[in-house]
């Protein structure tokens, strides 16, 4: 107990706004002082409150398409549920949270046509509301110390403090994604199981650990569902052995069919995974967790860019040793676009590959803003990566593996005029061969700015068409864009397919919450896909901004 009554003697809040530290709010009784950073943040990543009910809309322009699909539009993000970042000073040094840390939130648009063929149209968003999110509204106070960032003592101790205080070591967050699996939604994070959401009211119903057989272990952020079987892949990453499970869950989500230990040797952050009709693909990058780091002065989550990288494919229902692994250079690819079989022997993977990863963010002390800007530094080369800076630009890669022989064709298919990330695809074609694709364009100046990831424009990947670089010698594949305009960014868009039966892999819309930093406005888009680069078929404007955030779904209904 006496390393508890020291931290409780001497722990300090403080407040960082955009780099700047704020008077210390000292708090003896360790009650964590809080204040509101909504006026005070720059950009649209400050929080905001819930809506209350749902709010209807009728500021429309333009027309949300006959044939579009009764629906909703949801996405998962960051809301800071107390106000903001804090940063934490004592006497073992100082930790601090960061933006992704925030509590989820989802935002949803319900669009449902009536008897008379007219749109009603509505918005609402909600916490999720996990245990610690509950714990913490029950006393009205922030209760967690910030654990994932900065010096190691003041991260262990905060550790310690947190299972003390609140029996947890941190919060769940369950802000990065949302799923649906056998008709029900998911919120879901990396460092916890999913929370099922109630699509009509976005209450939360609680934990999803499979009738307790996945009670363990989180879930990835991105599972998959099967081509043909509809069985959804999932992974969890653990910090302690055994540091990397994949499951297989039944199509109807009552049983985890499968479950099996790969055997890795060191605690990799496997953001996101693939399926094929017959592989899983497990990606397997040096962006690692690492206890034992931490014990010894380092960060607990780190991208090594000595360590090693390899893609693994095994058979569903496969063990760790029916992965076929194939060796490459290190490299983070954080999202994958699709993966598929071409033939009997190729396995292919498409993802977003850079030579770093955003993730932790810049070591602790450094400046992140100058991080970001050196970061998402252009590079010059096509093919030569050798340039100091440029290391968290992103570019679609090709991996084509070959399952007889292990050996490995790969190369760019996106050039260096713009980084990407955040990719999507019309999900009919999950693990099965596409010919189109849609990510989403970082603005690297305002990303730099902020010392966050802003989005400015969705390009549109064709894959069987090639498109040369002038005066470069590469090949690219062919690519369209939509432009939003000036100080206007998006974030977790999706592709709504177009209902109708026998409708082609890119007839459909990409919908959007997009944000106007000049005016402030949050709005939702519907761009027609068959009509990219045209203006959006509709612009919903909401009734409140809407932060940005990470991944969304659009599911019929």
């Amino acid at each position: 107990m006496a390393l508890s009554t020291s931290c409780l003697a001497f722990h300090q809040v403080v407040v960082v706004v955009n780099g700047s530290v704020r008077k210390p709010l000292i708090s003896p009784n360790f009650d964590l002082l809080t204040t509101s950073l909504a006026s005070t943040v720059k950009s649209n990543f400050a929080p905001v409150q819930e809506i209350g009910d749902a709010v209807n809309i009728v500021n429309i322009e333009g027309n949300i398409p006959v044939d579009f699909p009764n629906g909703i539009y949801i996405r998962n993000g960051p809301n800071p549920v107390f106000g903001g970042l804090k940063s934490t000073i004592s006497v073992f040094g100082k930790s601090s949270h960061t933006w992704v840390e925030g509590e989820g939130m989802v935002h949803a648009l319900n669009l449902i046509k009536d008897g008379h063929g007219s749109w009603i149209v509505s918005y609402k968003n909600r916490y999720v509301e996990t245990e610690t999110l509950k714990l913490e509204m029950q006393r009205n106070k922030l209760c967690f110390l910030p654990a994932v960032e900065g010096d190691t003592p003041a991260i262990l101790a905060a550790y310690v403090l947190n299972l003390l205080r609140v029996g947890k070591v941190n919060k769940f967050i369950s802000n990065t994604n949302i799923f649906e699996h056998s008709r029900k939604f998911y919120a879901i994070a990396e460092n916890h199981l999913p929370q099922e959401i109630d699509i009509n009211t976005l209450g939360t119903f609680g934990s999803w650990d499979v009738n307790g057989a996945w009670n363990d272990r989180p879930f990835t952020s991105h599972p998959k569902k099967a081509p043909g079987t509809g069985e959804l892949i999932i992974t969890g990453v653990d910090a302690l052995k055994p540091y990397f499970v994949l499951g297989v869950i039944s199509a109807d989500g009552k049983k985890l069919v499968h479950k099996v230990d790969l055997k890795f040797n060191r605690s990799s952050l496997c953001h996101d995974m693939g399926v094929t009709q017959k592989y899983n693909v497990i990606i397997d990058s040096p962006l690692s967790i690492s206890i034992n780091r931490l014990l010894r002065g380092g960060s607990i989550l780190k991208y090594d860019k000595e360590g090693y990288a390899r893609i693994g494919v095994m058979p569903r229902y496969g063990d760790a040793n029916s992965v076929l692994w194939f060796q490459m250079e290190p490299h983070c690819t954080l999202h994958i676009l699709n993966c598929f079989e071409d033939g009997d022997e190729e396995v292919v993977v498409r993802g977003c590959k850079a030579r770093e990863s955003i993730i932790p963010g810049p070591e602790f002390g450094l400046n992140k803003f100058e991080w970001f800007s050196r970061g998402f530094k252009p590079i010059c080369s096509s093919e030569k990566e050798e340039e100091e800076d440029g290391f968290l630009f992103t570019r679609l890669y090709e991996w084509r593996l070959n399952m007889k022989t292990g050996g490995i064709k790969q190369r760019y298919l996106t050039g260096t005029s713009f980084s990407l990330d955040f990719p999507f695809i019309n999900l009919n074609f999950v693990g099965i061969k596409n010919k189109y694709g849609y990510v989403q364009v970082v603005d690297s100046i305002s990303s730099s700015d902020c010392g966050n990831i802003n989005f400015l424009q969705f390009p549109y990947l064709h894959f069987e068409q090639k498109e040369s670089q002038s005066g470069s010698g590469f090949e690219a594949i062919k690519v369209e864009y939509h432009k939003l305009g000036k100080n206007t960014f998006c974030s977790g868009a999706a592709f709504v397919p177009n209902p109708e039966p026998g409708s082609e892999e890119d007839d459909g819309w990409i919908i959007s919450y997009v944000h106007n930093e000049d005016t402030n406005i949050s709005q939702v888009h519907i761009i027609d896909a068959k009509k990219f680069e045209s203006e959006p078929v509709a612009k919903i404007t909401l009734p409140q901004r809407v932060p940005y955030g990470f991944h969304g779904t659009f599911a019929s209904i």
